[in-house]
């Protein structure tokens, strides 16, 4: 279960991530108060596709009436991601690391250890082998 939720929370902090550093625009064109053509990866297509005599896309139209307009709306990511080193760790804090932990050490209470022969009975000896066999350690 806890496996399942530490991979969760990453994959939805990576799409965070992912997401805020987009950014995306936005092109609008007008002709009049008419909204003619948006587009959200190229340039718009103006009115000068359409047929007729008054386009508004004709610069001399254009400068007439002033009747067309792009909009342009920028929705900006963010740039910079900023990570952040670990510092480095002096001597003495490394002396007062191991003394902390190995201190705390010497309280910690060891399993009992299982000893599997503790119960069992060595077989009676009727002769001693060594004298036997005359076989002695010098």
């Amino acid at each position: 279960m806890e496996l399942n939720i530490t991979k969760i929370s990453s994959t939805i902090l990576a799409l965070l991530v992912l997401l805020s550093t987009f950014s995306l625009t936005i092109e609008k064109h007008f002709c009049g108060d008419f909204l003619v053509d948006i587009s959200y990866f190229g340039s718009t297509q103006g009115c000068a596709d359409e047929e007729g005599d008054d386009s508004c896309d004709d610069p001399k139209t254009i400068e007439k009436k002033k009747c067309c307009t792009d909009q342009v709306h920028q929705i900006e990511g963010q740039d910079d991601l900023s990570t952040h080193s670990i510092k480095k760790i002096t001597i003495k804090e490394q002396f007062a690391l191991a003394f902390t932990i190995s201190y705390y050490n010497l309280f910690v209470n060891l399993e009992k250890q299982i000893v599997p022969h503790k119960q069992y009975s060595p077989p009676n000896l009727v002769a001693d082998i060594q004298v036997l066999h005359e076989v002695f350690i010098v």
